[in-house]
């Protein structure tokens, strides 16, 4: 785990969105567990509330589950909730701007998706 913390977030949702991009890349599967809240405060240098509201946030979002005595598990269908989570985010932050703009632009639509045909 080698995850830079940057100071412009609460370190909790970057833990929670490091997690995210772990569960989605395959790091920690569907029905495995996750590393403790402890293992991960003292792996990362955290403190153990932080770590805590940040896995917290995951167990929120129906990604991880506690399962009590044992640890804390991926759920199954995590990786596809992340996905379109991930999607969303990307249209909300890119798609929409780009197709604001390219209307104040007086681009048509046509011309737009070739642009981006031809530049994917």
């Amino acid at each position: 785990m080698n995850y830079k913390f940057s100071s412009d977030r609460p370190i909790f949702i970057q833990l929670a969105e490091f997690l995210e991009n772990d569960i989605l890349n395959g790091i920690f599967q569907e029905e495995k567990p996750i590393p403790s809240t402890t293992e991960l405060s003292v792996v990362l240098k955290l403190n153990p509330a932080t770590t805590l509201k940040g896995v917290n946030l995951l167990v929120e979002q129906g990604l991880v589950e506690k399962k009590r005595g044992i640890g804390m598990f991926v759920v199954p269908g995590a990786v596809e909730k992340i996905l379109q989570k991930k999607r969303q985010g990307f249209i909300d932050e890119y798609i929409k701007p780009l197709v604001k703009e390219a209307k104040s632009l007086k681009i048509e639509c046509d011309e737009l998706i070739l642009s981006i045909k031809e530049n994917y």
